[in-house]
């Protein structure tokens, strides 16, 4: 005769053959239900789980669910999943509530703070793109009048045309023309207002969310790393020596296809310390340092606040390598005992 612990979402059976044997009913109410549902996804066991665990005894009992078997029930895929056909299941909706209500949990649990400060960031660089083609037609098109004018300038020739100080032969004829030119040159300054607040919030926001990584890092570097890492919680996840080719993901897969060899680092590059430093020691430095942002991402996620040792540990390692490429003093050359033989052959 089979015997068997049958688990559902509205409660745990002891069934033995074609008989229930013990049966303990989850409650009604759908919080007691989602919070159940919520153990049972995290494998842990649910009160009525653990109420029938503990009164089966040693005997040998199966059961379909692994979270069963490793409290000493054996595995048994052939074992029934639902209880025999007297006990009542209630209604589908209730478990459509209750599924919905685990999934709302779920996502807020989920929620990632940081998404704010990515987006904003990837707002900045792509107002960066638009800024540089609007700036590069806004030039080309004044300079066309103004031939004193740099077609670089993007910033000059956008004041020219909102001020409107462009007379000449070549000015455009049409008044339409000009207010279109205008309109472009607002256009562009509007663009460059809203990149510099962006910034500044991303300057603002990032210590509050990263204190850690802002610390280590400075703001804008760290909310760089967390766009690339696509928010904390899968940075705080990563290795460092993925943490260390963050940005520098072209490189990385041309280097598998053996076309290049493999980066040193990424973003990191990014870090004064680093362009700073010759070109043979970048990479150990980016090594050093992707490890401590590794563990000053791990420390912002689980709330901790700013551990000053993790700059110190890598301001060490600057001092190190720099002394290490310090000019060594060279000994200075022994005087010669014996005179050389054509200086002996003069004094004769």
């Amino acid at each position: 005769m089979v015997r068997s612990v049958v688990t559902t979402w509205y409660g745990t059976f002891v069934v033995d053959g074609d008989r229930v044997v013990r049966a303990a009913l989850a409650p009604d109410a759908e919080p007691e239900l989602a919070e159940r549902a919520g153990l049972r996804r995290a494998g842990r066991l649910t009160p009525e789980e653990e109420e029938v665990l503990g009164a089966l005894g040693t005997d040998d009992w199966t059961t379909r669910d692994r979270r069963l078997a490793e409290h000493g029930l054996r595995l048994d895929r052939a074992a029934a999943a639902l209880p025999p056909g007297p006990v009542p299941a209630p209604p589908r909706e209730r478990q459509r509530a209750v599924l919905l209500s685990v999934a709302e949990r779920a996502l807020t649990a989920s929620w990632d703070p940081s998404v704010h400060v990515e987006e904003a960031v990837r707002a900045a660089s792509d107002l960066d793109r638009v800024r540089n083609l609007v700036g590069e037609r806004l030039g080309s098109w004044v300079s066309r009048d103004a031939p004193d004018l740099d077609p670089g300038d993007a910033a000059s020739a956008a004041r020219r045309a909102i001020e409107g100080d462009l007379a000449g032969p070549f000015a455009p004829t049409s008044a339409e023309i000009a207010t279109a030119r205008r309109r472009l040159a607002e256009l562009f300054r509007a663009i460059e207002r809203t990149q510099a607040e962006l910034e500044r919030a991303v300057k603002t926001a990032t210590p509050e969310r990263t204190p850690n990584l802002s610390a280590l890092l400075g703001p804008e570097l760290a909310a760089r790393l967390l766009a690339q890492a696509r928010g904390l919680d899968r940075l705080a996840r990563l290795p460092a020596s993925t943490v260390q080719v963050l940005g520098a993901e072209r490189a990385f897969f041309e280097h598998l296809r053996g076309h290049a060899p493999p980066p040193r680092h990424g973003l990191l590059f990014l870090h004064p310390a680093i362009q700073s430093a010759p070109r043979h020691e970048r990479g150990k430095l980016s090594r050093t340092l992707a490890g401590k942002v590794a563990i000053a991402a791990r420390l912002d996620r689980a709330g901790a606040p700013v551990d000053p040792s993790l700059l110190r540990a890598f301001d060490a390692r600057r001092v190190r390598l720099k002394e290490a490429r310090a000019p060594k003093s060279r000994p200075g050359r022994r005087s010669r005992s014996v005179p050389p033989l054509h200086g002996a052959a003069r004094d004769r």
